[in-house]
């Protein structure tokens, strides 16, 4: 296995993970939250995607699908274009609803497909480059990019809990 390949395969179980958390959802579930400072499948999902692909278009040297494939304009969601999530209060979250359950996996697939496109031409010495020199060690591409493999399991596994409470609630 390369390291293109072992990308593709830590991205693609995040695809895998994503789908099976909305899967047969309504529009009123993907949005319910256990209480008002919890999140939604709905948010978690749209914020994961948001991250991964900002994170790796910035790597990549390229524009965000959000805002080059008009996914910003799909959502409707009252926030600038440049917004991922990070930060966003109780509130902010429970703005994030989607009509169509199609739209955040649509979203997220784009933004695979896109990163599966990046990595498969990456070699082991690639992970070496500083991508970021703010932080204190500067961060490699090989940091970045387990980083958001990392966050992006760690919110489909917190979807997952919420779409079981929503099951369970059915």
């Amino acid at each position: 296995m390369n390291t293109a390949d072992l990308l593709a395969d830590a991205y693609g179980r995040i695809q895998e993970a994503v789908h099976a958390a909305v899967a047969d959802l309504t529009p009123d579930e993907l949005s319910w939250r256990p209480d008002d400072g919890s999140n939604s499948v709905a948010w978690l999902v749209w914020h994961l995607a948001r991250v991964q692909d900002d994170h790796v278009a910035g790597v990549a040297g390229r524009e965000q699908l959000w805002t080059s494939d008009g996914w910003h304009d799909r959502f409707g969601l009252p926030f600038r274009p440049a917004t991922i999530g990070y930060g966003q209060s109780a509130a902010q979250v429970a703005k994030v609803k989607v009509s169509d359950p199609g739209l955040l996996t649509g979203y997220y697939d784009a933004v695979h497909q896109a990163t599966l496109d990046y990595v498969a031409g990456l070699t082991d010495g690639d992970l070496d480059e500083i991508v970021d020199d703010s932080w204190d060690p500067p961060v490699t591409l090989g940091v970045r990019l387990l980083s958001v493999v990392n966050d992006d399991l760690q919110h489909a596994g917190q979807a997952a809990y919420v779409r079981g409470l929503i099951l369970r609630r059915r």
